[in-house]
């Protein structure tokens, strides 16, 4: 599993123009948006150790996590992030797991992050999603498992 994680001071999901999903941190305060993508090779194990990994990852205020300081989360998957795009212009999308794999795993990991303690909100899986954010930093990492 990968997972792109911003640290943000606000974010927010739209489908078909209506906002599904949303956190707002305290006032003053951080929380992450975390984009997930499954391969075929990831199970349930992968996914609690992602959850675990984003949950505890230092990289808010003062070097603490989102356990430290009950950020919120926004999790979204996003099967782009499997792209292969070592050779041409066209990117191959044989890495992604397909829904039938991935949707259960990304609920999982969200499952699994809730379990943990925190407050997630997410986006609708396989749907067309407009992610809003402020990206705080801008503090980007990319985790694998």
């Amino acid at each position: 599993m990968r997972a792109l994680v911003q640290r943000v001071s606000a974010a927010s999901v739209r489908v078909d123009g209506v906002v599904v999903a949303r956190i707002t941190p305290p006032p003053a305060g951080h929380g992450l948006l975390v984009l997930v993508g499954v391969t075929h090779t990831d199970d349930a194990a992968k996914a609690a150790l992602l959850a675990k990994k984003v949950w505890t990852m230092r990289i808010l205020e003062d070097e603490q996590s989102a356990a430290d300081l009950d950020a919120p989360i926004l999790v979204a998957s996003q099967f782009t992030l499997m792209a292969d795009t070592r050779r041409g212009r066209r990117p191959s999308w044989s890495a992604a797991a397909p829904r039938p794999v991935a949707e259960p795993l990304v609920e999982s990991f969200t499952d699994a992050l809730r379990q943990l303690g925190a407050t997630v909100d997410t986006g609708v899986f396989g749907e067309h999603m407009q992610i809003d954010l402020v990206n705080d930093g801008p503090v980007t990492l990319l985790i694998d498992v």
